[in-house]
């Protein structure tokens, strides 16, 4: 299934986003986690990529196998860092070939241990490149990424939002924002996005708390603001596991009948492979009919 259909048939669109792991036991307990979260049907699961290609060959199969063993629809991501055109003309070949129609095509972060992007040899600088590139050969379903605080690199909001929006007209299908905690954030990047001419379904991403330092840490990585009213919560319960966990799924909770409540499309949860607070947050969702 093309998931931009999804976007067509009225309904919200809900999914999740897994990252590839380290060691076979990781794998073991991330294709448990998925046949959990598959119970609340969600429209698909995307699988991140490592910086300069470390995890492609993990990425494509566990795409594939999620969508052949558990019945889910899938998306891969796939970056620019470290691949030649002609590499990358092979990965997609073989995404392809595993019967995967969704990709979300990103620039990528730089190696660990490396501060700036390096443009490859032959390869891409941006993901509006890539997105060119896969249109010229591939019938992919193509996702983007969006920043509602805007992207780190970029001088500006007006400057990142010129380079979404050419992004887009390369032929991104849909995009799906990096990681906020203030509902506001996302229905102005919107109102933005809009009045620049961008059409595309924007669906925001929410990461659940489940540790105070982790998500610092994230958040410092992908310059999203914690909200002051949320650090108050954090910094009270910062040594209670159970409590950081509740406050982080109250919080998630309340972000996502907001931005439902305001016409965002569906939500899509970045997970860290667990699926207890996703799955809480889902499940109180549906007892408030949020979602149907």
């Amino acid at each position: 299934m093309r998931i931009a259909d999804a976007f067509r048939t009225g309904r919200a669109v809900f999914s999740f986003e897994f990252f590839p792991p380290k060691t076979e036991e990781g794998v073991r307990d991330l294709l448990a986690t998925a046949r959990e979260l598959a119970a609340l049907h969600p429209s698909f699961v995307s699988v991140t990529y490592g910086a300069g290609g470390s995890t492609r060959e993990l990425t494509i199969d566990l795409v594939a196998r999620i969508k052949e063993e558990i019945g889910l629809e899938t998306m891969a991501h796939l970056t620019c860092v470290g691949h030649s055109a002609g590499e990358i003309a092979q990965i997609l070949d073989q995404i392809r070939d595993r019967g995967i129609e969704n990709v979300l095509p990103l620039r990528g972060d730089p190696p660990r241990g490396e501060t700036h992007f390096v443009r490859p040899a032959d390869g891409f600088g941006y993901a509006q490149e890539l997105v060119r590139f896969i249109r010229s050969r591939w019938d992919f379903c193509l996702a983007g990424a969006c920043y509602p605080e805007t992207h780190q690199e970029a001088p500006d909001g007006e400057t990142d939002l010129r380079h979404l929006k050419e992004k887009v007209a390369s032929g991104v299908d849909f995009l799906i924002t990096q990681l906020f905690f203030d509902p506001s954030d996302y229905f102005a990047f919107v109102e933005r996005a809009r009045g620049t001419g961008i059409d595309v379904p924007i669906v925001p991403g929410i990461m659940p708390i489940t540790n105070v330092a982790q998500i610092e840490r994230i958040a410092a990585m992908c310059g999203s603001r914690i909200p002051p009213a949320l650090r108050e919560r954090l910094d009270r319960v910062r040594e209670d596991d159970e409590a950081v966990t509740a406050t982080g799924v109250e919080w998630a909770i309340d972000q996502c009948r907001t931005l439902l409540a305001g016409g965002a499309p569906g939500v899509h949860f970045f997970t860290l492979n667990r699926s207890r607070a996703t799955r809480t947050i889902f499940e109180r969702l549906q007892e408030a009919h949020v979602v149907s």
